[in-house]
C-alpha cells in the first residue's frame, strides 16, 4: 500500500457520495486518517464501511447552510488527531432553472452553501494550519467557474466567486507553508443534476443526459488524487468540455456560438 498519507488526517466535505465518496475510498487506500462530512448520517456510514486502508474513519455531520455550527464541528475535528493536514471543499449544491425563473431566496441558498459555508470552515481550520506551518486546502470548484452556462446562473456566480476567494488566499498563506489547490470538474457520472435546484427550490430529481455520460467517479479521484498530491494549484478534470475552458480564453465569441447552438443538459 502507497503510505504516502499515513498519520495525515484528510477532512472531506460532501462525503456521503460522488466525488466525495471517491475521493474518501482513494485517500483511505494510501493510508489516510479520514473524517467523513455530510448532512446524510446513513450514506456517511455506507461510506466509511466502503473505505479500505489501516486509517481511522470518523464521521462528523455537517450542514454548510448552517455557519453558526461550524466552530463547534472544527474543533471536534481537531479533537480526533490533533490535526488536519487536507481540507478538502466539496459540499455543495448545483442549479438547473433559467436566470429569470429562479427565486432570489434560492440564489442566496446557493450561495450560502456553495460559498459561505465554504470559506466559513475554510477560515476556522487555517489557523491550526498556520501554527503548524503547513497543510493543503483543497476546493472543488466546477469549470463554470471558469465560465457561465445556460440554467446555471447562480450556481456559475457562486463557483466563480470561489474561484476569486481561493485565488486570492493562495497568495495570503503560502508563506505560512500552506497550498491551496481548485479542482474543475467537467461533466462527472453523479447525482449533482438529480440534487440540482430549481427555480424555486425544489430537486431536479433527473439526470442529466451530459451528466450520464460524464467521467466516472472513480476515474475522476485518481486524477484529483494526482493533483492534490502533487499540490498543483489548479487542475481540470473531465472530457471533452474541459476545451470549454481555454476556448473561452482565447476565442470568446467562438465559445458563444458553440454554447448557443449546444445542449448543455
Amino acid at each position: 500500500m502507497n503510505t504516502t498519507y499515513k498519520d495525515q488526517w484528510i477532512w472531506i466535505t460532501g462525503a456521503s457520495a460522488g466525488l466525495g465518496r471517491a475521493m474518501a475510498k482513494g485517500f483511505a487506500d494510501l493510508g489516510a486518517n479520514l473524517i467523513l462530512s455530510a448532512r446524510n448520517v446513513e450514506k456517511l456510514e455506507s461510506v466509511k464501511q466502503e473505505c479500505g486502508g489501516l486509517g481511522q474513519k470518523h464521521i462528523l455531520p455537517l450542514n454548510l447552510a448552517n455557519q453558526d455550527e461550524l466552530p463547534s464541528l472544527v474543533n471536534q475535528a481537531l479533537g480526533f488527531g490533533g490535526q488536519i493536514d487536507v481540507l478538502i471543499n466539496n459540499g455543495g449544491v448545483s442549479q438547473r432553472s433559467m436566470a429569470l425563473d429562479t427565486q432570489l431566496a434560492v440564489s442566496k441558498r446557493l450561495f450560502e452553501i456553495n460559498f459561505f459555508g465554504t470559506i466559513a470552515l475554510t477560515q476556522l481550520v487555517l489557523p491550526s494550519m498556520i501554527k503548524r506551518k503547513i497543510g493543503q486546502v483543497v476546493v472543488v470548484s466546477s469549470i463554470v467557474g471558469k465560465f457561465g452556462s445556460p440554467l446555471r446562473s447562480s450556481y456559475a456566480a457562486s463557483k466563480h466567486a470561489i474561484q476569486g476567494y481561493f485565488d486570492s488566499l493562495r497568495f495570503e498563506v503560502q508563506n505560512h507553508g500552506i497550498d491551496v489547490t481548485i479542482l474543475c470538474p467537467g461533466f462527472i457520472h453523479t447525482d449533482v443534476s438529480k440534487n440540482a435546484l430549481t427555480g424555486d427550490g425544489k430537486p431536479q430529481t433527473t439526470m442529466d443526459q451530459k451528466t450520464s455520460k460524464g467521467m466516472s467517479t472513480e476515474v475522476f479521484a485518481k486524477k484529483a488524487l494526482r493533483i492534490i498530491r502533487r499540490r498543483k494549484k489548479e487542475g481540470y478534470i473531465g472530457q471533452y468540455e474541459i476545451l470549454g475552458v481555454y476556448i473561452k480564453r482565447y476565442f470568446p465569441n467562438l465559445f458563444h456560438r458553440i454554447i448557443s447552438n449546444s445542449k448543455v443538459t
